[in-house]
């Protein structure tokens, strides 16, 4: 069984982060010294089979350009869109179009030579990886980034990390009284990096947007189009930071990898 061509990656990073109450995105906050995005994108760059990895900046966006990360040659950055999935969309776009001209010497996909031999966009793309990882989660760990390449990169569809649900789920009225409690024993919580073949997460991104679908990850967008990603358990410490609370035990997690 051949290993995949290539692997990349995608890291939205676009968001204003609201619900931090901060002066300046989440990304830029500090967590031991160091930003936010820089632990994120820093665990990224330790697995060297990840060849190229594009950032997704808001238009506005100004702190990058001062961070010492993004002079790593592996790193590109774009332009987000208006919401995640759109952000997500620009950066394989971005990624589809730049390599496709590297590759090709620009003259496309369809009439390309790759490695001596007179390819097509099958033979260019079709065993190409892609895993989005979101920039909020600094606390990810190499050995699960690790995991997930091994365990997905002859998947057809793909899959996700994610832990299982621990807590009572209720569901509760708008005005705030418990309508029932939730059957906990088949639901998990979605995590990234997620992982789906290049091809495959580009179209069903594409065709959903066009739909005028939003997606608040990229295993939505396989389930929308009838797929069935495969759950990868993952770590309980790789939270997402969304609150200021969170700066607080992101911190604590990673300060235990140091001892």
């Amino acid at each position: 069984m051949t290993a995949p061509s290539r692997i990349f990656a995608v890291v939205p990073a676009a968001g204003v982060g609201r619900r931090m109450n901060g002066n300046k995105p989440k990304q830029y906050m500090l967590l031991n010294g160091t930003t936010v995005l820089e632990h994120s994108l820093g665990q990224l760059l330790r697995e060297p089979r990840i060849q190229k990895i594009i950032v997704v900046v808001s238009p506005d966006d100004q702190h990058w350009k001062s961070i010492e990360i993004f002079n790593d040659a592996r790193i590109d950055v774009v332009e987000g869109g208006k919401e995640r999935c759109h952000s997500v969309l620009n950066g394989l776009k971005h990624l589809y179009s730049s390599l496709d001209k590297n590759i090709t010497g620009g003259r496309g996909v369809d009439d390309s030579t790759v490695d001596g031999s007179t390819g097509d966009r099958e033979s260019v793309w079709g065993n190409s990886r892609v895993l989005v990882h979101d920039v909020a989660r600094p606390c990810i760990n190499l050995n699960d980034i690790q995991k997930l390449i091994v365990t997905l990169q002859h998947h057809p569809v793909g899959g996700i990390l994610a832990v299982p649900v621990v807590d009572t789920l209720k569901q509760v009225s708008e005005v705030g009284t418990i309508e029932k409690t939730i059957d906990r024993s088949h639901l998990w919580q979605a995590q990234t990096p997620q992982m789906f073949p290049f091809e495959l997460l580009l179209k069903v991104l594409s065709d959903g947007i066009e739909k005028e679908t939003i997606f608040t990850d990229e295993a939505s967008a396989l389930e929308f189009a009838g797929y069935t990603p495969l759950v990868i358990e993952g770590s309980p410490e790789n939270i997402k930071v969304t609150r200021p609370e969170d700066l607080a035990l992101a911190e604590f997690y990673l300060s235990k990898r140091l001892v």
